[in-house]
């Protein structure tokens, strides 16, 4: 049954870990093998970005995509491509700074999860007024698998826009679970990460391993809401 966005956007709000797949960030495994990975490990929020793709090529792997994240019960996010989501029926799609902009996506796919970068409290503001379904903060840490002008912003920043959102919000940029408490710490609940997964010998256990840490903090810090 297709969920309307109400819907998604709660079942978004229940998600603890976003696992964010480019298969050249999976150490010579396919993006298919990891995603089962962590849908297995109970991932229920996952995205694939695939910037270099040809369009019939990323169409078909978003539709087996599509299939694995159905079955789990899982959402499933496209990155920057609202056309191919539309096609094979995905959650949503996460947009940049310098993608589709948020209202011209809405009016096509009123029903569709909108993501959107932030780097600051003023963008993260104007995400939320353009109509995100939720907002990205990052990156938190340095990080190696986007290039990001801003650089890192820390995990303090993370705190200054908090309040000030009433979506749910992401964090992302170098986050691994030797440093994930202090992004936990500042209030974040949702946390998105790339190669701390996908690049793990055994990304199940990863990915078990971080959600863990995130419903751990969660049930000392239960003032934190997404």
């Amino acid at each position: 049954m297709t969920m309307d966005h109400a819907a998604r956007v709660a079942r978004l709000r229940e998600a603890d870990l976003y696992v964010v797949i480019t298969e050249s960030f999976c150490a010579g495994r396919s993006s298919l093998e990891i995603l089962e990975s962590c849908l297995n490990a109970g991932v229920r929020l996952v995205q694939l970005r695939e910037k270099t793709r040809s369009d019939r090529d990323l169409y078909g792997l978003a539709l087996a995509w599509r299939e694995a994240t159905r079955r789990a019960g899982a959402l499933f996010l496209l990155d920057d491509r609202l056309d191919i989501a539309l096609a094979v029926g995905a959650d949503g799609v996460h947009l940049g700074q310098s993608d589709l902009p948020l209202d011209a996506a809405r009016r096509i796919a009123p029903e569709l999860i909108l993501g959107a970068s932030s780097h600051s409290l003023e963008e993260a503001l104007a995400a939320q007024d353009g109509g995100a379904s939720y907002v990205n903060i990052g990156p938190v840490f340095p990080t190696r698998t986007k290039a990001v002008v801003t650089g890192a912003v820390g995990p303090e920043r993370i705190a200054e826009i908090r309040p000030h959102l009433h979506i749910p919000f992401t964090c992302m940029g170098g986050i691994k679970l030797d440093n994930v408490d202090r992004v936990l710490e500042q209030g974040a609940r949702i946390l998105a990460v790339v190669t701390a997964v996908t690049a793990a010998p055994d990304p199940g256990a990863a990915a078990a391993a971080l959600r863990n840490r995130i419903l751990e903090k969660r049930r000392d810090r239960p003032e934190f809401t997404a």
